[in-house]
């Protein structure tokens, strides 16, 4: 795709898709639920959808419509009521569905096998395979390397306590699905708190959880009772115009809805230490979850350092915090963020590799990048390696640079963002 330097500031309102993580969560808990789960919001990208056709797969009737995607209605069948599969089970390129449905499916009376695309199969999974294991799980990387395809035969599973070596909602999350089926209450304590959506929702479910700092404890057995939810507008999604109002002159957008999750809004806490300007409006609480209309202008930016606790809550929002940090003046360092490496590409690499392409002053280090900024970014030939969260970075560095780019497979956007191109238009009119 053929990209231009922006005539004109972004300017307008807008609400994004639904967050991604909490509609693929929706889907999961309502199918393990009794009764019927109304979902609003939904984020109809190929992840969630892949979440979607797994629980079809096990026999739970999931309502959707083309006149509304993001209506979806889940007929759940209780904490047991999942049937086998008759055919593997296809993730496609979502890790969160993978590991959050191996937590599920180590419980079961049945026996799955899961896979995904080329890129899910190269993804890390003995960060969930040993934890698993641990709680008597019978689970295995069928390749022997760690990753998918992953065979999984459903026995009874023992509670535990158990340590994250890295702080990781996915993780945190499979654990805790399979704490729901194990004999005994299932603890998790991470170096610090990664994203908090699973708590919040299975709370809202009816599960017997309790939260302390770092740890989350859940309690096997619970009757979990469909609900109705409305999904936030993902501030991943809104990073991207959090980005480009910040670097392009004369911005000013308005993003309604979104989902302000104090272990998701790093990119905003980023922003105003960069000299950036937030404005929270209408401030709403459902389920748990905060929302807030964001309004964003245009300021100076200037460099920071972006480190420590800080770190999960815009692991996601980095690469386009990167392209920030050119747009700055000043000297921006990142660290403490090697899980970089192991999202859907080395998104440290690729990051280096697209903006220094495009003339940035950045260096990448074991667990982050070095960027010396202020200098102007020129057109280039990026290559995305098929990453939607690098293919929307490298597509508003674009239009804050000088000459036109060509953003290759740009499409992969849809993974989590369908629309994403459209909405962008809709701010340049």
């Amino acid at each position: 795709m053929k990209i231009d330097p922006a005539e004109k500031p972004l300017n307008g309102e807008l609400e994004v898709p639904g967050d991604k993580s909490i509609s693929h969560r929706a889907v999961m808990f309502g199918s393990i639920a009794s009764g019927d789960t109304e979902i609003t919001h939904f984020l109809p990208g190929a992840d969630c959808l892949s979440t979607i056709s797994c629980f079809r797969e096990m026999g739970i009737d999931i309502e959707t419509s083309d006149a509304d995607p993001g209506h979806v209605i889940v007929h759940g069948k209780g904490l047991h009521g999942l049937s086998a599969p008759d055919a593997v089970l296809d993730c496609g390129n979502s890790g969160t569905t993978m590991r959050l449905v191996s937590g599920i499916l180590t419980g079961q009376d049945f026996s799955t096998e899961l896979t995904g695309d080329d890129s899910i199969r190269k993804r890390p999974m003995k960060r969930i395979i040993d934890p698993l294991t641990a709680m008597g799980a019978s689970i295995r990387s069928r390749s022997g390397n760690g990753c998918a395809p992953l065979e999984i035969d459903g026995r009874p599973l023992r509670g535990i306590a158990y340590e994250t070596p890295v702080a990781s909602a996915q993780v945190k999350s499979c654990i805790l699905l399979a704490g729901l089926y194990a004999d005994g209450p299932t603890t998790v304590t991470e170096p610090s708190l990664s994203r908090n959506h699973t708590e919040l929702m299975l709370k809202n479910f009816g599960a017997d959880l309790t939260a302390e700092g770092t740890s989350v404890t859940v309690r096997p057995d619970p009757k979990l009772e469909g609900t109705k939810i409305k999904v936030p507008g993902d501030i991943s999604s809104a990073a991207c115009f959090i980005a480009g109002a910040s670097v392009i002159p004369g911005s000013h957008v308005i993003l309604r809805n979104t989902g302000t999750n104090p272990t998701r809004d790093g990119i905003l806490r980023v922003l105003q230490d960069m000299g950036g300007t937030v404005m929270y409006r209408n401030l709403n609480t459902s389920g748990g979850e905060s929302t807030a209309d964001l309004e964003i202008w245009h300021m100076p930016l200037h460099g920071t350092v972006i480190e420590g606790d800080l770190i999960p809550t815009l692991i996601d929002e980095l690469p386009l915090i990167a392209v920030m940090a050119c747009a700055a003046e000043g000297e921006t360092i990142i660290r403490d963020a090697a899980e970089l490496k192991v999202k859907e590409s080395n998104r440290i690499d690729l990051m280096v590799r697209g903006l220094s392409a495009m003339g940035a002053d950045i260096t990448g280090t074991d667990d982050g990048m070095i960027i010396r900024g202020g200098r102007k970014l020129h057109g280039a030939t990026i290559d995305t390696a098929k990453d939607h969260r690098a293919a929307m970075a490298f597509t508003v560095a674009a239009l804050a640079a000088d000459g036109p780019s060509e953003i290759r497979d740009a499409d992969c956007v849809r993974i989590s963002y369908p629309g994403f191109y459209d909405d962008l238009a809709s701010l340049m009119k």
